[in-house]
């Protein structure tokens, strides 16, 4: 009876938007707009450097905002705030190891990339190791991994919000918010989408701490979480199966290294290769930093985003366990039917438990503010893809294809790469709604585990080992990726199995978790970078001067710009702030690993 109850409700009209909802969602448009005509105007559009890296000139604050909402795109909300609800407190691991290696980022990746002077990531191993093909190969995987795991996952989630809260059609709220974001990408430039990136920052915090503080208030406290999340069991579930019931380790970060979901050896090991790849060699993240006027901006911009990655476990994985534990007949269902009643998909609804707890507890004119956040966490982490996305298509292929070509050529095929990108995206979307147990980060997360960490090895390995060269980074991203594409293929052809259903996946899936196999694949393509480079002859003078750690120019990546009217001693001054800053955020972050531990 219950559950015929949940049925009727769950078709139950949504409430339309009053005046003030839809007056805060203009005020917000409105606000994006002017803040993206005044960037685009304050940096030079007409200029590959300008349209690319917004002119070098970038100060800290909109560096740090930018990073910050660039990873929580609306597919990081909704993801975030699904694996909460399915697993607990341990998916906040892969947010607080961000601060780890954003200080890698500006301590030791950036002063070589401004060093080199290089735009993108793909050049900067093309002077490293030399050659044309390695560089290739990272421009189309990551070109390709933009499509699969970025631009396919923040539509999806923007377009499953707006859906549930507004009830228009899943592709037409598709369609809408990426007309509207590619605009002001294609016209701006990295200029518009950094400054635009502040303001979404903004938003986000201020209407994700509202509804965290209501959603709180609802179970009674911070106190009653656990409690509340232990007896989040929906009311129909399949018989002589335990899918159903909470994880008892659900408020533990460290989890056993063998049936752990998140275990903790590949939460401490896997995902630093994974997020070192994501913060360290990855268009989008590192070409915020590159736009900085100097490396104390650089540094500066990456502490703050750091501060700002310790937010989302209070922001978005507790308020999802909050919304599992209010409405489990939705968020916890584990009957087929029950799902796809819930959200149309069969294999689990956890991926709208933030959307469901926004219309639930927000009230009139609230409700406008956080449908107002969706979109901005949408189009801050899409506006950031397509423009780094358009930056490499353009400076690594396209010009190697036209070595001739001008400015103005560069800049219009910039521009229609970001439509091409949309509508191979739009047309993913659909693989997604039956991936991973319908959990997106579970989805984005065993993707990249499968494709990056050979990328990873072969940026380290440049970075710190001087007798790295082409042979062997070429035949350690090869190998690396017939393994990794090996079990990617695999996921696909043997999904996860459904509640109560047997696990008949090669042991290569089922026995492996996704994150160890990155490990493995990291020192695997690792290892053959190293043989391959020893059984050959090394590499050039020029291929290591100032491009790796051991020969960089510091003078060169540590001077400020010619005329920004800063003293050596003011340099010095700042370079100290941001080293105490760093510091205490390492404090921090242990504290918080070893009281949730």
């Amino acid at each position: 009876m219950v559950a015929d109850n949940a049925t009727s409700g769950a078709h139950t009209p949504q409430p339309q938007l009053s005046v003030t909802d839809i007056s805060i969602i203009t005020v917000y448009f409105a606000l994006n707009v002017a803040v993206g005509i005044w960037s685009s105007c304050r940096a030079s559009r007409n200029t590959v450097r300008g349209y690319f890296l917004a002119g070098r000139d970038m100060l800290w604050w909109p560096i740090g905002a930018s990073l910050f909402a660039s990873s929580e795109g609306s597919g990081l909300f909704i993801g975030l705030a699904g694996s909460g609800a399915a697993g607990g407190v341990a998916v906040a691991g892969f947010e607080w190891n961000a601060t780890y290696v954003l200080l890698a980022l500006a301590w030791v990746f950036v002063p070589i990339y401004m060093s080199s002077g290089i735009v993108t990531m793909p050049e900067y191993i093309q002077k490293r190791y030399g050659g044309q093909r390695i560089r290739m190969y990272l421009s189309v995987l990551s070109l390709l991994l933009s499509v699969f795991t970025k631009i396919s996952i923040d539509l999806y989630a923007g377009a499953l919000f707006v859906h549930i809260c507004l009830g228009w059609n899943f592709y037409l709220s598709t369609i809408l918010m990426l007309v509207i974001t590619a605009l002001y990408t294609i016209a701006g430039g990295l200029a518009a989408v950094i400054y635009t990136d502040a303001l979404q920052t903004l938003i986000m915090v201020v209407g994700a701490v509202v509804l965290t503080i209501r959603a709180f208030n609802q179970i009674g406290g911070y106190e009653q979480l656990a409690a509340v999340y232990a007896q989040a069991i929906p009311t129909r579930t399949i018989a002589n199966t335990s899918c159903h019931l909470p994880r008892t380790d659900a408020m533990h970060m460290f989890r056993d290294p063998y049936t752990g979901d998140l275990p903790w050896t590949g939460m401490t090991f896997g995902l630093t290769i994974i997020a070192t790849w994501y913060w360290c060699t990855d268009q989008v993240i590192v070409q915020r930093s590159l736009s900085a006027r100097d490396l104390n901006h650089a540094k500066a911009g990456s502490i703050l985003a750091s501060y700002l990655k310790m937010l989302p476990m209070g922001l978005m994985i507790m308020p999802g366990m909050i919304s599992r534990a209010l409405f489990p007949d939705d968020v916890a269902c584990v009957v087929p039917a029950e799902c796809l009643r819930a959200c149309g998909a069969e294999i689990g609804c956890s991926n709208v438990a933030y959307p469901k707890l926004v219309m639930e507890l927000m009230p009139v004119g609230l409700r406008g503010l956080m449908i107002a956040v969706m979109m901005a966490a949408l189009m801050s982490s899409l506006t950031s893809i397509f423009n780094s996305s358009s930056t490499l298509f353009t400076m690594d292929i396209w010009r190697r294809l036209r070595p001739r070509a001008g400015e103005r050529e560069l800049l219009l095929v910039g521009r229609l790469v970001i439509v091409v990108l949309v509508g191979v995206s739009v047309a993913w979307i659909p693989v997604l709604q039956g991936s991973s147990s319908g959990q997106l980060f579970v989805y984005m997360q065993s993707v990249t585990s499968s494709l990056a960490p050979p990328v990873t090895s072969v940026f380290v390995l440049g970075v710190f080992w001087q007798r790295a060269n082409e042979k062997g980074a070429f035949w350690g991203l090869m190998v690396g990726l017939a393994m990794g594409a090996t079990r990617l293929v695999l996921g696909f052809l043997h999904p996860a199995p459904l509640c109560g259903e047997p696990d008949t996946r090669p042991a290569i899936l089922g026995g492996i978790h996704y994150l160890h196999f990155a490990i493995a694949l990291f020192v695997l393509s690792g290892a053959v970078v190293v043989a391959g480079s020893l059984l050959t002859s090394p590499p050039q003078a020029v291929q290591i001067e100032n491009l790796t750690w051991w020969t960089l120019a510091w003078d060169k990546a540590l001077g400020a710009k010619a005329g920004d009217g800063q003293t050596p001693q003011k340099h010095t001054f700042w370079a100290r702030v941001c080293g105490f800053n760093a510091v205490i955020l390492l404090c921090a972050n242990i504290f918080l690993y070893a009281y949730f531990a």
